[in-house]
């Protein structure tokens, strides 16, 4: 067997069988194929596609290349949830603690935020102390102990998928169903889960901008899961304007905390009940998904996911009097005003241009190396159907340099649609798959 005679097949779009995929993966990472040879075949798979075979082969291919976590000393099924990004989603952070507050153990594992999508990592960074550095051992202990833990991606998971990743990047290769699928699903079967419920963003602040691609990467993803033996959800939620208020890292810390006290936008509201539920009835704790919904809610208005909040960052190093006291988080310098420039109702509210907005002020990274200002950021005051009158305050920007906050205060404005007739706003969640 030879990555040539391989190439070939996928370039004839004939089907791979399970040890070519299997070559691959692990000549792959052991630098034994030519990137260039890496190349062409992602390239054929890109142009002929995959089966569900091959894309199971290839998910399980890539998981099996690092380490695998086991998680079994916690409970026999553990339930992760992920999301495959968008601007102003703190749905973890919110999430993991009500799931917790219910008995469910929640152990999560979360990157760095690249481009204009935050990353979960950076936003519990934010908090001064808090620590998302901590070994496995101590992870699976605090999951043990207080049914939550929040850390970064601290293994070695899933090698294959970082190479391969970076690899479709550079060649234009990025936008494939099968490869986005095995990329997702690889590190979910590596983090140790065996019961996933995916969030699939859909928008112009998502990676899949309309409804036919989100549904065709669900049932793949879901097809995975059933040949992989775990269990999967999707859920499409919209993406096509930020998720809540806020965009930026202390700014999202600050408004998960009012939503664990209870005060929330409908749109946080509809997607953290929507996915907890799942969540719930995955983790054997209900079937019924309304009455789900409404135990998620009863946690958030008796105040026990807040103290699971509290206990998770008590529990990592971070100091709690930051999140029993907002103000004490650094604010930036210059906090300023956008205006609307007429009266109307809001159209829209372009979610990319607002995350990219936000990631030049210092909230978001271009490249990995990149420095973020956890201050920085944006804030919402109207959304979509919103009615607005002339010179009304619509949002506020948050920057550590005046220059820069001015310009992006006057590209701001560009996001915003206004027109006469009112426009209802979207519905939150767009679909459930399973």
């Amino acid at each position: 067997m030879n990555i040539l005679e391989i190439i070939e097949k996928k370039r004839d779009n004939l089907e791979l069988d399970n040890k070519e995929i299997e070559f691959f993966i692990k000549e792959y990472v052991n630098s034994n194929i030519e990137d260039y040879q890496a190349a062409a075949l992602i390239m054929a798979i890109y142009i002929n596609g995959m089966t569900e075979k091959e894309a199971t082969d290839l998910t399980l291919a890539m998981a099996n290349s690092g380490e695998i976590l086991d998680l079994s000393s916690i409970r026999e099924n553990i339930v992760d949830k992920h999301s495959t990004g968008g601007v102003g989603d703190k749905i973890t952070l919110i999430l993991g603690p009500i799931i917790a507050s219910l008995g469910i153990p929640v152990a999560k594992m979360s990157g760095r935020g690249l481009g204009f999508t935050g990353g979960t990592r950076d936003k519990l960074e934010s908090i001064p102390g808090y620590n998302t550095d901590i070994s496995i051992e101590d992870y699976i202990k605090n999951v043990n102990e207080i049914g939550i833990s929040l850390i970064g991606q601290s293994l070695n998971l899933a090698p294959a998928d970082k190479k391969i990743y970076a690899l479709r990047d550079a060649i234009s290769c990025t936008n494939s169903i099968p490869l986005i699928a095995s990329s997702i699903m690889s590190k979910k079967i590596a983090s140790g889960a065996n019961k996933i419920v995916l969030d699939v963003t859909v928008g112009k602040g998502a990676f899949m901008e309309n409804k036919e691609d989100a549904i065709r990467l669900s049932k793949m993803m879901i097809d995975i899961g059933r040949l992989s033996n775990k269990e999967t959800v999707c859920i499409l939620t919209n993406m096509n304007e930020p998720l809540g208020n806020s965009v930026g890292n202390v700014l999202e810390i600050i408004e998960t905390i009012d939503v664990l006290k209870g005060n929330m936008s409908e749109d946080i509201k509809e997607v953290v009940t929507e996915l907890g539920s799942y969540m719930m009835k995955l983790a054997g704790k209900g079937n019924d998904i309304e009455e789900n919904k409404k135990r998620i809610l009863e946690n958030i208005y008796n105040n026990r996911a807040y103290e699971k909040f509290i206990e998770l960052v008590k529990k990592q190093g971070g100091d709690i009097s930051y999140i029993e006291d907002i103000s004490k988080f650094k604010k930036a310098e210059y906090i300023l005003p956008v205006y609307s420039d007429k009266e109307g109702y809001i159209n829209s509210l372009n979610a990319k241009i607002v995350g990219e907005l936000s990631s030049s002020l210092g909230a978001g990274r271009i490249r990995k190396e990149d420095e973020i200002d956890p201050a920085v950021g944006i804030i919402l005051n109207k959304k979509t159907g919103d009615k607005v009158i002339k010179n009304e305050i619509i949002a506020y920007i948050h920057s550590n340099n005046k220059e820069k906050g001015a310009q992006v205060s006057v590209e701001l404005q560009k996001a915003y649609e206004i027109s006469n007739e009112k426009t209802e706003k979207e519905k939150s969640i767009l679909e459930v798959i399973y």
